[in-house]
């Protein structure tokens, strides 16, 4: 199996090596190692993104939104969560999580309906079109990240995923509260 080339930073950022010395120029007790797993792995996280972003624009829908769709489909069926579960979920502001799921009721991804049993509470639940527009999303995804671990056999793909996995078992457990907003960012 050949080797991965270096990623190609963009016109206005570093090299990965350019970045770590300038790193070791201003913080001499910094394990070159570490900084370029850490660095590899927030631009590739950074990355990623984008072309997700990419992919769901040409469905109709942004980022944020099939985040949202990912929530309630991982709920299971009836696909079905509160506002303020979805917030906490995706790490939003309640009154942030208020805007989204208008913007999606209006296109239709999701209803928002009063708690049978709670007449004060209410439940955002899933639509067959925003099923739908999950499911396209995840096709894409999928076509995506197939050639993203094109160059890793199935071996190599296991350990990736056993140790990132690690990683982050590291970070939930030092930061339990690192999976939504902290407050101190809001």
């Amino acid at each position: 199996m050949s080797e991965p080339s270096e990623a190609v930073p963009s016109p206005a950022e570093p090299s990965l090596e350019e970045q770590i010395a300038a790193y070791q120029r201003e913080f001499q007790d910094l394990d070159p190692q570490v900084e370029k797993v850490v660095s590899a792995l927030q631009r590739l996280n950074r990355r990623m993104n984008v072309a997700y972003g990419r992919q769901t624009a040409t469905l109709g829908i942004s980022n944020a939104e099939w985040e949202v769709l990912k929530a309630l489909v991982v709920s299971g069926a009836p696909y079905r969560l509160g506002p303020g579960e979805l917030a906490k979920r995706l790490g939003l502001t309640p009154a942030a999580m208020t805007h989204r799921i208008d913007r999606m009721a209006s296109e239709g991804l999701v209803n928002r309906e009063r708690d049978e049993n709670n007449r004060v509470r209410v439940i955002v639940e899933l639509t067959d079109e925003g099923r739908e527009k999950w499911l396209e999303a995840m096709r894409l995804a999928s076509v995506f990240e197939e050639d993203l671990l094109q160059d890793l056999d199935s071996r190599e793909r296991g350990l990736l995923g056993d140790v990132l996995t690690r990683l982050l078992r590291r970070v939930e457990d030092a930061q339990p509260d690192a999976d939504g907003r902290l407050t101190d960012l809001d």
